[in-house]
């Protein structure tokens, strides 16, 4: 049950969760900036994950800089084609531990960071008193997020229209060329991606983008363990706008997860945004952040007390 406020602060003030952000495909930490922003004006801590090969830690090509050289850019190898699902759980597994120290924790992810974030609380579940998953993969009755790329409701995704997305490099590597100047590229994946937002709106978001990611992480076994994972209270943000992860698509994984474990299900909320939209709409992100229960039991738990 969320706790009351008293006089405008919430009366567990003291025990408020962390929220650990996890960003999706070709993205970084700075994805949630905004979110991040109008939660700690609500009081919260978050802080947002630079998983394995991303954020500072990514290899730009030099054939991405500009002046660019496109062929170049296709041949030349990718950092990213190494790195695992395993490598991206094991990462956010350490932070957990670290966080879980000041108290309750709720794990965002979003789009491909859904999958990791399935695996975390599978092998750790003691670190994770809520997920949320933001239009997020949740595999449960495929595989991998690869298999449900071959889904019906994934046909209906507007990315499939988006040409050159995604290129792949000589070793393995998913690279999509975010920089580019093709009228028609930015047209599609501008109505995939963030078809609510404008023009320029739209270019600020994919320069905060990074070219590679490893094809590794989706074509890797990212189910669930129905007694760890299938403990863990959670939700699914829909982002009911979304052209890349179609509602369609969406409403199928809370589906096939409420059928493995139907006595814990997901509390659906919806947002009536795309796929990258909420980072124009970070008041709201945050208002269901905030309004989120993180479990009764958590409020006489101290800081460092770890089940």
């Amino acid at each position: 049950m969320a706790a009351e406020k008293v006089e405008g602060v919430r009366a567990d003030a003291g025990r408020r969760p962390t929220f650990v952000f996890v960003h999706g495909s070709g993205s970084n930490a700075f994805l949630w900036t905004s979110v991040i922003r109008e939660l700690a004006l609500l009081g919260h801590r978050a802080l947002a994950v630079d998983l394995p090969g991303h954020g500072f830690d990514a290899a730009f090509p030099l054939a991405y800089q500009a002046p660019q050289d496109l062929d170049a850019l296709v041949s030349e190898p990718s950092a990213m084609a190494a790195v695992r699902l395993e490598d991206n759980v094991e990462h956010v597994v350490g932070l957990l531990r670290r966080v879980a120290e000041h108290g309750p924790v709720v794990l965002v992810g979003h789009s491909l960071g859904g999958a990791t974030i399935t695996r975390v609380a599978s092998e750790a579940p003691e670190l994770v008193d809520r997920l949320v998953y933001v239009a997020g993969w949740c595999c449960v009755r495929l595989r991998s997020v690869a298999d449900y790329l071959q889904t019906p409701e994934f046909q209906r995704s507007l990315l499939l229209r988006v040409r050159g997305l995604p290129g792949v490099d000589r070793r393995g590597a998913g690279r999509t060329n975010w920089r580019s100047a093709d009228p028609a590229f930015l047209a599609d994946a501008h109505a995939a991606m963030m078809g609510d937002a404008s023009e320029e709106e739209f270019r600020a978001v994919l320069n905060t983008l990074q070219p590679d990611e490893s094809l590794r992480v989706f074509l890797a076994d990212s189910r669930p363990e129905p007694a760890t994972w299938g403990a863990v209270p959670r939700t699914y943000v829909r982002l009911t706008l979304d052209r890349t992860m179609t509602p369609e698509l969406q409403d199928l994984l809370i589906r096939e997860a409420d059928a493995l474990t139907p006595d814990n299900p997901f509390e659906v909320r919806d947002l009536a945004t795309s796929h990258l939209g909420f980072v124009r709409q970070p008041s709201a992100m945050a208002k269901i952040l905030d309004s989120l229960d993180w479990g009764p039991a958590d409020l006489d738990r101290e800081p460092g007390d770890r089940a």
